[in-house]
């Protein structure tokens, strides 16, 4: 009888232990995976972390600031440093220019036709009556002729010098009013019948009017250039003449150039234009990808001494070839020949901004 009893007993245990062991597998399968995982969690972490250089930002109170990054965190960035290719630079002088509607050119050289066909007309007329006037005088001095005849022919004559005065009187008119209001080279292109005046009636050149600041003393140059679109390109525009008038709005000096109708400009259009002055200078050309902007400026960074860099403005004014790079004069970046970043340009300013940040965070 208790054989049996102790029989059940011992299968019970058996069966007890068995279950342990397993819940004990379980338990440590669940740790290691745990582990495991959390493991790689860490690994994939550190994979997505960004690498972060070692750069140092001094901050100076009357300076741009100067990023210090040694040649390894260079390398890790792939910065690239070049000395920008200098070229001859000629001072540019920024001017205002317009485009005019010639509607009044237009009427004035109508006007101014109409009037010469006028006077020749009046001219044949006299031409013709003179002799009349002389044939009856003659035959009348004669007894040939009679008196009515005579003072027919004088009237017919005094009426034809008269209409040859008015008709030279409004071609004078015409011809000075075409000088006072658009300039010597135009006035008198439209009495000789300049191809000029032509080209610009049937539009196929348009004049531009070209106002410099008040203050600026400039000659004109006889090619200027004209800034299209965005900027990144510029057309010829040919001097003519000085203008007749200034810009209300600018109150500097006006000149008066052709510019051609393939440009793409349009009668009442305003557009930037650009003098050349002084004698030519060192320049240098900055290739696109040097450049970062910051409110609404071009800036570069430039390679001091050891492994630090400077922020420098520089100035826009004249594009240079098709990639949307600039020349600029020598003296915007402080140095002969300086060295400037042209790969990686966008991180230093980013590296800049975040070290002023930390420093308004930590005076706070």
């Amino acid at each position: 009888m208790n054989v049996p009893k102790k029989s059940n007993f011992l299968r019970r245990l058996a069966g007890f232990i068995s279950v342990l062991a397993v819940c004990g597998a379980l338990g440590l399968l669940v740790v290691f995976g745990f582990l495991e995982g959390r493991k790689e969690a860490v690994v994939e972490a550190e994979r997505g972390e960004p690498i972060k250089p070692p750069l140092r930002v001094a901050l100076q109170a009357h300076a741009q600031p100067v990023v210090t990054i040694d040649a390894e965190a260079q390398e890790a960035i792939n910065l690239q440093i070049v000395t920008p290719k200098a070229v001859p630079y000629q001072n540019q002088i920024r001017a205002f220019g317009t485009v005019l509607d010639l509607a009044e050119l237009t009427k004035l050289n109508t006007d101014y036709v109409e009037a010469v066909s006028q006077l020749k007309t009046a001219r044949a007329k006299l031409a013709a009556s003179l002799p009349a006037y002389e044939r009856a005088k003659a035959l009348h001095k004669e007894k040939i002729g009679s008196l009515a005849r005579l003072q027919l022919e004088e009237a017919v004559l005094i009426g034809d010098r008269a209409a040859v005065a008015t008709a030279a009187s409004k071609v004078r008119t015409l011809a000075a009013t075409g000088v006072q209001e658009w300039g010597k080279i135009i006035g008198k292109g439209i009495v000789n019948s300049a191809p000029l005046i032509f080209q610009l009636i049937e539009r196929q050149k348009f004049l531009l009017q070209v106002t410099v600041p008040p203050g600026v003393s400039v000659d004109a140059p006889a090619i200027a250039s004209v800034e299209m679109g965005s900027g990144s390109r510029r057309i010829e525009a040919k001097y003519i003449s000085p203008a007749t008038r200034t810009d209300p709005k600018i109150q500097g000096r006006s000149f008066f150039y052709t510019i051609s109708a393939d440009s793409g400009v349009l009668p009442g259009m305003n557009v930037r234009v650009f003098f050349s002055s002084g004698v030519p200078v060192g320049g240098f050309v900055i290739s696109p990808s040097a450049v970062v902007w910051w409110s609404g400026r071009a800036w570069v960074y430039v390679k001091l001494e050891g492994n630090a860099f400077t922020r420098r403005e520089i100035p826009t004014d004249i594009p240079f070839g098709r990639d949307g790079g600039f020349l600029v004069p020598v003296r915007s970046l402080g140095e002969p020949y300086p060295s400037i970043v042209v790969k990686g340009a966008q991180m230093l300013l980013s590296e800049e901004f975040r070290a002023q940040i930390q420093v308004e965070g930590d005076d706070d």
